[in-house]
């Protein structure tokens, strides 16, 4: 496809959960029309907000060469190698795929991979072999191709290296083939789809054969920038590629820095100081799109709940303690504490604006069940006490505090413990796995709620910080790896919601929506999954 003719079709488009820290700690309607329409009148709260473009802007004509575009990241560029990066929206997927490009993306407005540095993605009958062919042409940035052998080498170093996503591939993959210098082949254990969401993200990221020389890291990729400046939690600013397979960029640079803070971001973008960025707390989104500033509203699934540590020896080890903080903790209550009631509340995994919503009904609140179930465990030694980590950051104490009240309501005797910084409580609960029961985010993806559901919920599964375990669980996350249509999936999901129900895996409070925004500026931003956007095509005049 010519520069030309991508360029109509995204104009037309743009019109119509390891994870990790940035996606885990979130802090704090109906969707049926999903043509693309988002909220067109200011909202007054998250639940008038529905996943799609908002504000979206006429034909801004002829793109202007030239200058500097600044994006603020929700969290600060770590590492430049997408083996070693939770590659999505709020861990620097846009900084990555800015050098590396992907191999496919998602359209969120038309919800369907496309091809973007291959030039198809093709599955067998029973989806157990997808063949991916690339385009002719395309290089790395230091001049060599990016062809079979660099792809399939690329994703051999991103398993080899344990990358965030490299756990699931290992067990759906079970051999990569390279008949010619344009067709890669992957042969899968089982029929699965969600290959397609592997290549729009990390393992998709091709890193070129050269970038690793011993120890030494280069970021070599065929994206549409390449590297000027790297200081790490500071900035990273790229320089366009004149010789990017789609044509130069139209800007010369991208400065890629993290404003801390949605309110502080928000200012910067109203006053010109930044010209792009992604945000993932209430009240600013809400400010700017009620401000006219034309982005991208995504609403992930399980964006407000709690991780509870279901280790041997932790109180939520007992079902009953689980069941009793779910029917003590209003998530209604709390949208009142924490967001002046303007938030997204609920029980259940996929609310009304995922095209992933059931009718299976959620558990509900019920504080006088939750005291005869704590009653209950503690006739049997438990002894009430439990302990809440949060950060001292001012919508964490809130909700902190709000847990702590309704818990004590019912029986419990619950102190809250404060950390630093993300950091901190990411360590706590994914490496040393010490707490009983912390806000979080899982962060599902209208793509692909597989992936997410997987790392969480699977026995040993690389992000199940739960320590959750559970044969039935287990196999309906097996059939859901394997359903190939929506209506297979969503049936699989709405089990999974009945059983989520019975176990309480989680404690779901509800959702928060995110956005990639941009000022009535700049163009030609285009986004795909988990928050990430592509910047190969942006301008400003």
């Amino acid at each position: 496809m010519t520069r030309s003719s991508r360029l109509g079709s995204r104009r037309i488009a743009a019109v119509t959960l390891a994870v990790t820290a940035g996606m885990l700690l979130a802090s704090c309607s109906d969707s049926g029309d999903k043509d693309g329409g988002g909220a067109t009148e200011t909202p007054d709260s998250g639940s008038a907000l529905k996943i799609g473009m908002v504000n979206e802007q006429s034909d801004p004509g002829t793109p202007t060469k030239g200058g500097t575009l600044t994006f603020s990241g929700f969290s600060p560029v770590t590492t430049l190698d997408p083996a070693k990066a939770q590659v999505a929206g709020p861990t620097g997927g846009s900084e990555l795929g800015a050098i590396y490009d992907v191999l496919m993306r998602y359209d969120p407005i038309a919800m369907e991979f496309k091809p973007q540095m291959a030039a198809s993605l093709e599955p067998s009958s029973d989806s157990k072999t997808w063949t991916l062919k690339l385009r002719d042409g395309v290089t790395f940035s230091d001049g060599t191709p990016m062809d079979s052998a660099a792809v399939k080498s690329s994703i051999t170093r991103y398993i080899t290296n344990r990358g965030p996503q490299s756990a699931l591939w290992m067990e759906k993959v079970s051999s990569i083939d390279t008949p010619d210098p344009t067709t890669v082949v992957f042969n899968l254990n089982s029929p699965w789809t969600g290959i397609q969401t592997m290549l729009a993200t990390g393992p998709g990221m091709i890193v070129a054969p050269t970038a690793q020389q011993g120890a030494q890291f280069t970021p070599i990729g065929a994206g549409a920038f390449t590297l000027e400046n790297f200081s790490p939690n500071v900035e990273l600013v790229l320089a366009a590629r004149p010789d990017y397979y789609d044509g130069a960029p139209n800007v010369d640079k991208l400065k890629l820095i993290s404003i801390l803070g949605g309110q502080a971001t928000a200012e910067a973008l109203k006053t010109g100081g930044i010209d792009a960025a992604y945000l993932r707390t209430l009240a600013p989104i809400l400010d700017l799109v009620g401000a006219g500033l034309p982005g991208f509203i995504d609403i992930p699934s399980l964006g407000y709940i709690a991780n509870v540590n279901q280790a041997p020896g932790r109180p939520g080890n007992d079902l009953r303690v689980r069941q009793a903080m779910t029917y003590a903790i209003d998530p209604e209550a709390l949208n009142t504490r924490v967001n002046e009631g303007k938030g997204m509340p609920g029980q259940v995994i996929f609310q009304d604006t995922s095209r992933w919503h059931n009718d299976v009904a959620p558990v509900g609140v019920d504080p006088a069940k939750a005291k005869t179930l704590l009653d209950q465990a503690k006739a049997d030694g438990y002894n009430g006490q439990i302990t809440f980590l949060a950060m001292q950051e001012p919508s964490a104490q809130a909700t902190a505090l709000a847990v702590q009240a309704m818990l004590n309501a019912v029986g419990f005797d619950t102190q809250i413990e404060y950390v630093n910084n993300v950091g901190d409580l990411v360590k706590r609960m994914y490496v040393d796995h010490d707490y009983d029961m912390t806000t979080a985010a899982t962060s599902i993806s209208e793509a692909d709620p597989y992936e997410r559901l997987y790392s969480s919920l699977k026995t040993g599964g690389p992000n199940n910080a739960l320590a959750y375990s559970d044969a039935q669980m287990d196999g309906l996350l097996d059939q859901l790896g394997a359903a190939v249509t929506d209506s297979d999936k969503k049936a699989v999901l709405a089990k999974i919601q009945t059983r989520s129900n019975e176990t309480l895996p989680w404690q779901i409070w509800g959702n928060v929506p995110q956005i990639d925004v941009w000022n009535k500026n700049v163009h030609g931003i285009e986004p795909s999954l988990d928050g990430i956007v592509l910047f190969d095509e942006a301008w400003k005049n």
